[in-house]
């Protein structure tokens, strides 16, 4: 299971910019990048070989000026019960406010690893104002300049060692599939469907699921867990703290899982939500299967599910090559197909293909359509292999791996999902020197 660090503070301490830094992004390229919204409040950060999920707390709350204290609050007592780690984030600027002693005062208590950050640090002056935020009581304090980063590879290293040693845990080795989806999408029907019996309470009052549940299925030949998550609701509407929640647990279950079934509505059609959850699943590398589901309440031509279809893949593009099933929970129809799905493109994930194989395909695409030439330089593609590793990750060596451009990756990408079956399984494909 992925570990989640949470930033909390009060408004303008620059969580987001702190955010923003370690996870590599820059505010001015949160952008529509394919038509998939960059959530900017869940980022991944790869540290010393260790991978952790990071949340802005901030930004599930509507930022007003007199944000109230309730609110900031609500904000940390949330970090405090899901996260495995919370950063505390204040600022030498303004030095130590009353907000600051209330944050304090409920982090003490806590069981988990808090890391006090005095963010702003930019000079020597500056490095001697940080020493009061000692008087928090919260341990060690890290100095950081968000908007320069200075300090923040010691502030990561305390992360990274702050997490708790992972024990093996003695569970089958069978898949996970996790059903993701706004709330209401009918996830909790869906596993009432499968399981055959009411585990789930299911009411027509949005967000009644709230935590994750686990149940093995082994039917029809079938054997896997099924995680089963709260819904995620647009980002507008979380001023619930369940909503925030339900984010949370949304990520952690898609990250614990081998593919996630993401559900729509098919009365309310493709909404910004879905695809964020695609977003995660995908820059997760799980694998998708997407289930339209209420597909029996909506009146038909022979035209909708082609129509529904293209408007998905318009959606996700590039990435299309994944299953959409119409389905309902309701009726139980191509529910069992659903599955099925799910455990091919399980498989999809773990196939392994023959170096052999692999560089026939790859050099037979290279002679109908060479790299293009970079500034008079022709780019020679050696040998590619499958890198061992849980999902598909291809390697190709060649002399001058920097001047392949994005184009000629996607269309390396696509001759492999062409002659090798990968349908809904997130593939990369890396050049490298030789």
């Amino acid at each position: 299971m992925g570990n989640i660090v949470a930033i909390v503070g009060r408004p303008n301490v620059g969580k987001s910019t702190l955010f923003n830094r370690l996870t590599q992004t820059r505010q001015a390229i949160v952008h529509e990048s394919s038509g998939v919204t960059r959530d900017r409040h869940y980022g991944k950060v790869f540290w010393n070989g260790q991978e952790f999920s990071i949340i802005d707390t901030g930004g599930y709350i509507q930022n007003s000026e007199d944000m109230f204290e309730a609110e900031i609050r609500k904000q940390v007592v949330l970090a405090i019960e899901e996260a495995d780690t919370i950063l505390f984030l204040t600022d030498v600027e303004s030095g130590i406010t009353d907000l600051d002693l209330t944050v304090a005062k409920l982090l003490r208590k806590v069981e988990k690893p808090v890391i006090a950050v005095v963010n702003k640090v930019d000079n020597n002056a500056r490095n001697l104002d940080a020493t009061e935020f000692y008087s928090l009581g919260l341990g060690e304090i890290f100095s950081v300049s968000a908007v320069s980063g200075s300090g923040t590879g010691d502030l990561l290293d305390a992360v990274v060692q702050s997490f708790p040693a992972s024990l093996p845990v003695e569970e089958p080795d069978i898949p996970r599939f996790t059903i993701v989806g706004r709330p209401n999408v009918g996830k909790s029907s869906l596993v009432n469907a499968l399981l055959g019996e009411e585990k789930h309470i299911v009411t027509p009052i949005a967000g009644t699921t709230r935590d994750a549940i686990n149940t093995r299925y082994q039917k029809f030949g079938l054997d896997f867990f099924l995680v089963d998550t709260a819904g995620v609701r647009k980002k507008g509407k979380v001023t619930e703290d369940i909503e925030f929640y339900s984010v949370m647990r949304a990520v952690r279950a898609i990250e614990a899982s081998d593919v996630c079934l993401i559900m729509i509505d098919a009365t309310e059609g493709v909404k910004a939500q879905d695809i964020n959850l695609f977003g995660i699943a995908q820059r997760n590398r799980k694998g998708i299967v997407i289930l339209v589901n209420k597909w029996d309440l909506l009146e038909k031509d022979n035209h909708s599910t082609r129509a529904f279809t293209k408007d998905i893949q318009e959606r996700i593009a590039p990435f299309t090559d994944v299953p959409i099933l119409f389905v309902s929970a309701l009726t139980k129809q191509r529910v069992l197909k659903g599955l099925e799905t799910a455990v091919e493109v399980y498989q999809n994930r773990i196939r392994r293909i023959p170096t052999s194989k692999l560089n026939e395909v790859i050099q037979e695409a290279i002679q109908d359509y060479p790299p293009p030439a970079v500034k008079g330089k022709f780019i020679k593609i050696k040998y590619a292999t499958q890198l061992p590793n849980p999902t598909p990750i291809f390697a190709l060596f060649c002399n001058l791996p920097q001047y392949v451009k994005e184009p000629y990756k996607r269309f390396i990408e696509n001759k492999i999902r062409e002659k090798f079956t990968f349908t809904g399984v997130p593939i990369q494909v890396y050049f490298r020197e030789k």
